[in-house]
């Protein structure tokens, strides 16, 4: 029954408080990780070294949470790491944030707004490319932010959350294929990508039963592997049927032109369809809140009556 008081204690807890503005342990996290790839990302046997790299970065602080959680006791540790671990409210302000700056017509603050969502580069979009970035990022992080951090919260608990949150940390930093990461990151790239197996496919679910489902299916069969990422791509496309709208294609990224495959066959994304895909997620994200709620139920009926 735990996860039952958890979920619910780490949304409500996001959306009063959203991240901490202050010595948020992810930065500190963060500035290790930098310091053990300045000492390791050198040399030969890079895949090794970036496989030891994310050992030595994400075991010892998983093992500590271990500990503590059979010290302290399962439900606040949850609470507290699953509210460090997820970034609703922080995601929502900045698709917000977007929109609005491109409500009131200003779009060199729509294309800074969109620089902190997306790497790609911004500084000569226009409205409907700026919205096309912004939602493919309240689709994407909608799994990655939230989905599921919750998805090993409530299977695993503290060690779970904490375990997922620190190795897609780290393939954000060095998933990249570029000459200083296709080697070293390749390990933890691959990493994140079987981590986010079930919870991208469970978010792309979520997705589809809420928007616009026949879309959503199609995309999902005919575009979802067609992506570089495997769960990105399934999320993604799933996303832009269930909107209904046409995502993906070419973009710029550090100065280069990066091919992209069209993601969904519906309308030219515009600024309102930002405010649909942070609904889209918001009842995503009830939605595995219900869901966790009825599984805790009938775990408990089943071992309490029979």
């Amino acid at each position: 029954m735990s996860v039952l008081l958890v979920i619910p204690c780490v949304l409500l807890l996001d959306r009063i408080l959203g991240e901490p503005s202050y010595c948020h342990p992810l930065v500190g996290f963060g500035k290790l990780a930098n310091w053990i790839e300045s000492k390791l990302n050198r040399g030969s046997e890079l895949i090794i070294r970036g496989f030891s790299a994310w050992f030595l970065a994400v075991i010892p602080i998983t093992l500590l949470v271990y500990v503590l959680d059979q010290w302290l006791g399962r439900i606040w540790l949850s609470i507290l790491c699953g509210w460090l671990a997820i970034g609703w409210k922080s995601l929502r302000e900045h698709g917000l944030a977007v929109f609005t700056a491109l409500s009131n017509n200003n779009i060199a603050e729509a294309r800074l707004k969109t620089s902190y969502l997306v790497s790609r580069e911004t500084s000569e979009l226009k409205e409907s490319d700026l919205s096309k970035a912004t939602i493919e990022s309240m689709l994407e992080n909608g799994s990655d932010a939230i989905i599921a951090p919750l998805f090993y919260l409530a299977i695993f608990g503290a060690t779970g959350v904490v375990f997922y949150r620190l190795s897609n940390t780290l393939d954000a930093m060095w998933g990249y294929r570029n000459p200083r990461f296709e080697q070293f990151g390749k390990v933890t790239a691959r990493i994140d990508d079987i981590l986010n197996l079930i919870p991208a496919r469970l978010t792309a679910l979520l997705y589809l039963i809420l928007g616009n489902s026949k879309k959503a299916w199609h995309a999902w069969r005919t575009q979802g592997s067609s992506w570089y990422s495997p769960n990105a791509g399934v999320v993604m496309a799933t996303g832009a049927g269930a909107l209904d709208l046409s995502l993906g294609g070419n973009a710029i990224y550090h100065g280069k032109e990066k091919d992209r495959p069209r993601l969904g066959d519906g309308e030219k994304a515009m600024r309102d369809d930002i405010k649909r895909s942070i609904i889209l997620l918001d009842y995503s994200i009830y939605g595995i809140a219900v869901l966790t709620s009825i599984t805790s139920i009938i775990y408990f009926l089943i071992h309490t009556y029979f």
